[in-house]
């Protein structure tokens, strides 16, 4: 019996390589009408979607054909910010005949938020706190669709296209296996041109910021940007929570600038930092009203990172706020009703205006993606690289096991993805986090 797209495609591991990491198979199960590409990358810096649209079109708007046969879809749009001209090229390119477009896009953060892509690309505004599915859209990363294409031919997931930039001596983009590590990955680019550096993993805006080189790369890993442990970004975001809400707690002012640039805010949802930040002075009375403002914030960034002047920290509140309200199961009780602000166009942020604001205009090199192997001594393979659950490990230590060989299964009912062996290797070890995996 043949196999369908959705079971092939949860087989493979199939997940949002842009960050999200949400199990693909779950959304191509859907019905929608109109199927739309994220090649928007937004995250000043990194490079790696238009890499990928240059180097694999072809397959990406395969991918896209595949998965609106499989929710029914009559219509695929591809989002692509203008100023990359060779990927737009070769994508229209590889849309004609096709009834895929391509939608230009402006150079602006955050144009990958998935609110702000499907009303730009389809004028539909998703419902406060729903999905794109809710009005008719299912919406993937660009690599995610590449990931579809070689899922229908049986290959699953084993690499991870990443940018590798800032202060390093070549910025790079590459595709790696998936488990090398940061380490592996830095080395590729020419090693790191300051002697203390710390990564900014997922980019500068919405990444995790660490020291730490070992870190294996994941199928959602979207790039690293490296940087010295003196630079004004990293020493602020190295801040330990507590220091943060302090500092928000005696200083906020209450200006605005957080919620009147607030992408969200600006689309016409009810976020407004502002409001959020005010939570920081309370310990129970009216702390869940406030924290409410926070309920659909995109954890952007451009609140803390650009809009206050009094560098506060009220996209970190938001985060704090959401925490709180999932844990009380607190829904959102607020407007449903969503008209974008006026001024909304005025007030988008030029990628230029941000990396100035960020002190990162030095490293604004180009990051052209290389075909070259990545050596790795060892691959570590977290058994959680997607929303959902992790997987359970169904090979041992000692066992010898072959490239894109399954290493986990999922409970059935079980929201996840399944993880593969990126090489031939042996298993060297197993445990409740991760697989190391050594290569013949």
């Amino acid at each position: 019996m043949a196999i369908n797209l959705v079971d092939q495609v949860r087989l493979a591991g199939v997940v949002g390589a842009g960050g999200g990491g949400f199990p693909t198979h779950v959304k191509l199960a859907a019905t929608a009408d109109t199927v739309i590409a994220n090649g928007a990358e937004c995250e000043p810096l990194l490079h790696k979607d238009a890499a990928v649209m240059e180097a694999q079109a072809a397959e990406m708007v395969r991918g896209m054909l595949l998965s609106m046969e499989a929710v029914k879809a009559g219509a695929g749009i591809v989002g692509i910010k203008a100023k990359n001209a060779h990927a737009v090229e070769t994508v229209q390119a590889a849309c004609k005949g096709t009834p895929v477009r391509v939608h230009l896009l402006g150079d602006y953060y955050p144009a990958g938020d998935e609110y702000d892509l499907v009303y730009e690309t389809t004028g539909r505004l998703i419902p406060p706190g729903g999905i794109p599915l809710n009005i008719g859209a299912v919406v993937c990363n660009v690599e995610t669709f590449v990931n579809i294409a070689a899922a229908a031919e049986g290959r699953p997931v084993v690499t991870k296209t990443l940018t590798v930039a800032g202060a390093v001596a070549q910025p790079v983009t590459l595709t790696v296996p998936v488990g090398a590590s940061l380490r592996d990955c830095l080395a590729a680019a020419g090693g790191a041109t300051v002697a203390d550096p710390v990564l900014c993993v997922g980019g500068m805006m919405m990444g995790v910021t660490t020291d730490d080189l070992d870190q294996p790369v994941t199928k959602t890993t979207g790039g690293m940007i490296v940087l010295s442990r003196d630079h004004p970004v990293i020493r602020r975001k190295l801040q330990p929570e507590t220091a943060q809400n302090a500092i928000g707690k005696s200083a906020c002012d209450q200006c605005r600038y957080c919620t009147e640039f607030c992408p969200r805010y600006l689309l016409g949802y009810a976020v407004e930092p502002h409001q959020v930040m005010r939570s920081l002075a309370f310990t129970a009375t009216g702390e869940a009203v406030w924290n409410q403002w926070a309920a659909m914030c995109c954890a952007c960034g451009l609140c803390t990172l650009f809009a206050c002047p009094e560098d506060l920290f009220p996209k970190e509140a938001c985060d704090q706020s959401k925490l709180e309200l999932r844990r009380l199961q607190q829904k959102w009780t607020g407007p449903t009703t969503v008209q974008p602000h006026p001024m909304r166009d005025g007030r988008r942020i030029p990628i230029e205006a941000l990396m100035r604001r960020l002190a990162i205009a030095e490293y604004a090199d180009p990051a052209p993606w290389r075909d070259s192997r990545v050596a790795a001594a060892k691959f570590v393979l977290p058994l959680k690289q997607s929303a959902g659950a992790g997987g359970r490990p169904v090979v041992a230590a000692g066992q010898r096991i072959a490239a894109g060989q399954p290493l986990t299964e999922l409970p059935a009912a079980t929201l996840g993805a399944v993880i593969h062996a990126p090489v031939a290797g042996l298993v060297t070890g197993v445990d409740e986090r991760a697989i190391t995996l050594t290569p013949h």
